[in-house]
């Protein structure tokens, strides 16, 4: 989709390829990832635990529309009754609300939608070809609608640019039905710095040097801090304010937190092999 901010851009440069403007125009698909999760999940070893869809890139993005892997990647949850967590920031996850509404009637499913602003124009020039936020609100309904649990994120909440969204965006999706909701702060590591201060040189320059400088002292001194734990949060005054923020929301909207869920492992089945005989049992 191209969101300025994502973290899943410097790993073009392992590609020999741009951050930059290569991350949105030459494109990499698994289109073989339903058979290699299938083969892993009959591994003899295999454990079960719930799988995040969508923590490094959206899965939902507009070649999904066509190579529909995400949707074969779910088929394979149905068929086994594997947990999984989906996040996206995209309206497409309601082409899915049948395979999803099969795995939420054994409590196996958790689809968390992205909304970092409810400002069409701020939204469309960090997010270029994301779903609007009416439209993901609007997901968020037909989601919970159909009886499968639907969480809300505000991220990547932005000091001094979109932070000040953030109780609102929790109302309203809270309104439109989501159970949960969780945040994260912005993450700049390695060339994601440098694209995104020229982003903010283009659309917010009299914003740029204040957002910069709140980011350093969340991040102590620094623009990021790669330490688990630190990382989606950050430290200091101002994230410590966030935390606060965030939780005094969610207790307002009667919002859980979306770590907190806890999805079923018990009734995996792990995939057989095929046969042309058929199998009796």
């Amino acid at each position: 989709m191209g969101c300025i901010y994502c973290y899943a851009r410097p790993s073009h440069a392992y590609l020999n390829l741009s951050p930059g403007l290569d991350f949105e125009t030459k494109l990499f698909a698994k289109t073989n990832a339903a058979q290699v999760l299938r083969a892993q999940l009959a591994r003899p070893g295999y454990r079960c635990s719930a799988i995040n869809i969508g923590s490094n890139t959206d899965p939902y993005q507009p070649l999904e529309k066509r190579l529909t892997l995400t949707r074969q990647l779910l088929e394979v949850m149905v068929q086994t009754r594997h947990p999984c967590t989906l996040v996206t920031k995209n309206a497409l996850v309601e082409r899915d609300i049948d395979l999803l509404a099969d795995l939420a009637r054994d409590g196996l499913v958790l689809v968390l939608v992205s909304c970092a602003s409810l400002d069409n124009r701020l939204a469309a020039a960090l997010e270029p070809r994301a779903s609007a936020p009416h439209r993901r609100l609007k997901a968020i309904e037909r989601l919970s609608a159909a009886g499968i649990p639907t969480g809300v994120l505000t991220a990547p909440m932005i000091p001094a640019l979109n932070d000040t969204d953030m109780e609102r965006i929790i109302e309203r999706a809270a309104a439109a039905g989501a159970r949960s909701a969780g945040y994260t702060v912005l993450r700049l590591p390695h060339e994601l710095k440098a694209l995104f201060a020229e982003w903010l040189q283009l659309h917010a320059p009299q914003r740029k040097a204040h957002v910069l400088s709140v980011l350093s002292q969340m991040h102590g001194g620094r623009t990021y801090d790669a330490r688990f734990g630190q990382r989606m949060r950050g430290a200091g005054p101002f994230a410590q304010l966030l935390r606060q923020r965030f939780a005094v929301a969610c207790r307002r909207h009667g919002m859980s937190r979306a770590r907190e869920t806890r999805l079923r492992c018990d009734l995996f089945q792990p995939p057989r092999p095929p046969s042309p005989q058929g199998e009796l049992f």
